[in-house]
């Protein structure tokens, strides 16, 4: 049968290449989506073992309609029972991409009333629509006159893991920090650091990377789970199997200044299981020390949307020196958005990968740190790039080519980073403030006792605890 795993934009041949090792047969990329063939043991694979898929769907009917009617049409000929009866519940999202269908929730509503009056036709009787936890999900794609009707496997998203036990502000997506670890090609053969590290998504998605546990152990539930065919038995194989899993030798690192960040970050790392390979301690990325071993820098730092700093520049300055007195003979991979906050860092990178964060196109940039300058070094015949940064630059190039004369000349009118109030001060300032407060304001905190510790690591399903979720905003106050 065929089915489609939704991505983001950027990791389309990421979730391409996980397909293929986990043994899908047919694999074709697309935008923001691949598209494969497999049986059920395939389409519950999919949802435990994909790092970057969001959503995996199973279309059941394909047409063309000019309009609202044609969908209703189309979707009560099918044979709802198969998938659900009289007291299920169920729902409908939509994804519309047409001129001829301009609103998205009266196709869904159509694609509603089609159901329920497939089984008042049939029973007398029709089935409630569930908004929260329902039993069928069901997911309707409009692109121009072309009509998929699917049926949504997962339910959630597949970004949420199930091992946040508490979140700062604006924390970083874990599907996108899986891409972000699996770009750089790291698999576990050297330490792994993250400087600005938050709530720790990027540490724990490296160590699940290292390890190789599959993200869906964590989940409480999927969605294919309440489907009429439902095999229990194949799903239990599936969840209980750890023979892919291995050792990791080295060590992944966390660091942040603010002091509620680390405590927060801490306790998921403990609820994903990965203690005792994650180290996350307090630190001002100024005070970051040569590592002992070859290590690979991946981190998010803040650039002015969700997150602000006072000194946004002097952060990015403060990164590169970072980088250039504690990091050399070493990668490091920096996702961010503005081309004043990259040159701040005062290194060419030799890779620039265009990735979204939510709606923000930013740049997935990596810099080889190495000892003296780059004309020397090259002299001596250092190649910075190799084959894959030059495709990889190729591909950028390309996309950013594609702006016309009058997008250029708009961006050109802009205002740029002074619309966020920055601190801009002196542009040849040392941007190293007197105090700690650069980017993020600590305050004291202390941390309460709990009668029940997080385990370590659930076992089985049912053996999963269910903890508070937890937010706080960038100062950390929590977040109502």
């Amino acid at each position: 049968m065929k089915i489609i795993a939704k991505t983001f934009a950027g990791l389309e041949e990421l979730l391409a290449k996980e397909l293929e090792n986990i043994g899908a047969q047919d694999i074709e990329q697309g935008i923001r989506m691949v598209s494969f063939s497999g049986d059920k043991e395939m389409l519950y694979r999919a949802n435990f073992c994909l790092r970057t898929a969001v959503k995996i769907l199973l279309p059941i009917r394909e047409f063309k309609a000019d309009n609202a009617d044609d969908v209703y049409k189309e979707v009560r000929a099918i044979e709802w029972s198969e998938y659900m009866d009289n007291d299920s519940t169920f729902m409908v999202d939509a994804v519309v991409f047409s001129e001829e269908f301009r609103h998205s929730r009266f196709a869904a509503y159509r694609v509603k009333d089609a159901i329920a009056d497939y089984f008042r036709e049939k029973t007398g009787r029709r089935p409630n629509v569930g908004i929260s936890n329902p039993d069928l999900r069901i997911n309707l794609h409009i692109a121009e006159k072309n009509v998929t009707i699917s049926l949504d496997s997962s339910g959630e998203s597949l970004h949420h893991r199930g091992y946040r036990v508490g979140t700062v502000a604006a924390p970083l997506n874990e599907v996108l920090a899986a891409g972000m670890i699996m770009l750089t090609g790291w698999d576990g053969e050297s330490d792994f650091i993250d400087p600005m590290c938050g709530s720790g998504t990027i540490l724990i998605e490296a160590a699940l990377i290292a390890r190789n546990i599959y993200p869906g152990v964590f989940r409480k539930e999927f969605a294919f789970e309440r489907w009429k065919d439902f095999d229990p038995e194949l799903f239990d194989t599936i969840y209980n199997d750890d023979s892919r899993e291995r050792a990791f030798t080295h060590k992944i690192y966390g660091y942040d200044i603010n002091r509620q960040a680390v405590a927060i970050a801490q306790e998921n790392v403990k609820s994903a299981g990965v203690g005792s390979i994650v180290e996350v301690k307090q630190q001002d990325i100024r005070d970051m020390e040569r590592p002992a071993d070859k290590a690979i820098m991946v981190t998010n730092p803040p650039y002015g949307e969700r997150i602000t700093s006072e000194d946004i520049l002097g952060l990015y300055g403060d990164i590169g020196r970072t980088l250039k007195h504690a990091f050399a003979g070493n990668d490091a991979w920096i996702l961010s958005l503005h081309e004043e906050c990259f040159a701040r860092i005062g290194f060419r990178p030799s890779t620039r990968i265009v990735l979204y964060n939510g709606a923000l196109e930013c740049e997935f940039r990596k810099y080889q740190v190495f000892e003296g300058r780059l004309k020397e070094r090259r002299e001596e015949g250092m190649d910075l790039k190799t084959a894959e940064d030059r495709e990889r630059n190729m591909k950028f190039k390309k996309k950013r080519t594609e702006r016309t004369p009058d997008d250029r000349e708009k961006e050109a009118e802009e205002p740029r980073l002074n619309r966020h109030n920055f601190k801009w001060g002196d542009r040849g300032a040392d941007y190293r403030p007197d105090n700690d407060e650069h980017y993020f304001k600590s305050r004291p905190f202390e941390r309460k006792q709990r009668d029940n510790k997080p385990k370590e690591r659930a076992g089985r399903r049912n053996d999963r605890v269910e903890r508070p979720k937890l937010r706080f905003d960038s100062e950390g106050r929590p977040i109502k």
